[in-house]
């Protein structure tokens, strides 16, 4: 269980950081947990095929928030498009 908890708030920080760096206007708590969470996922696949290992967690946000940034960039050119 508290795994899971520490899951959702480093989606929670991911998603909201990526928000800010993005210039959004925000995703509210739980578009920023979904969003954090779908980053981590992303974020983790692309650190594991560079072969860079980020372990603890501030590791774990930094990496949630790369994924979360990719992941909302991806998501406005698909709205362009």
């Amino acid at each position: 269980m508290n795994g899971l908890i520490v899951f959702v708030f480093i989606g929670l920080i991911a998603g909201w950081l990526a928000g800010v760096f993005m210039k959004g206007s925000g995703f509210g708590i739980l578009g920023d947990i979904v969003i954090g969470i779908v980053g981590a996922v992303i974020g983790g696949y692309l650190i594991g095929i560079i072969g860079i290992s980020a372990g603890g967690f501030v590791g774990s946000i930094v990496v949630a928030t790369i994924g979360a940034i990719i992941l909302i960039f991806l998501v406005r050119l698909l709205k362009k498009a």
